[in-house]
């Protein structure tokens, strides 16, 4: 998956060393939140391990935050490569303590 443009608000799901990686891509809301919501739901109820990719997320409101939460309390989720917006709304809120966030997938899904 690495290098491919997706288009905007879609999400790419994909196996990887062992762990399901979600990719999210584009603008997150409450009506955009979704599609994105339903990934995560099949995959933390599949699989033990979660990686959520929000390299591609463009701007992320309570709504997507809320999701994190719920999604780290049903499974082992970890969050990769959050841009800056995201990075702030998560030290913000203090979600920062609570998801465990990583740099990269590869060091997520060793962790």
């Amino acid at each position: 998956m690495a290098g491919e443009e997706a288009p905007e608000d879609t999400v790419i799901q994909y196996e990887w060393r062992g762990a399901w990686v979600v990719a999210a891509h584009g603008s997150y809301d409450m009506d955009s939140i979704p599609p994105l919501a339903d990934a995560l739901g099949a995959a933390a109820r599949k699989h033990p391990k979660v990686v959520l990719d929000t390299s591609g997320v463009v701007f992320a409101d309570s709504s997507f935050l809320n999701l994190l939460i719920l999604t780290h309390q049903a499974v082992t989720l970890r969050v990769v490569a959050p841009p800056r917006q995201l990075q702030r709304l998560f030290e913000i809120t203090g979600a920062d303590d609570v998801l465990e966030i990583r740099e990269t997938v590869d060091d997520a899904v060793v962790s």
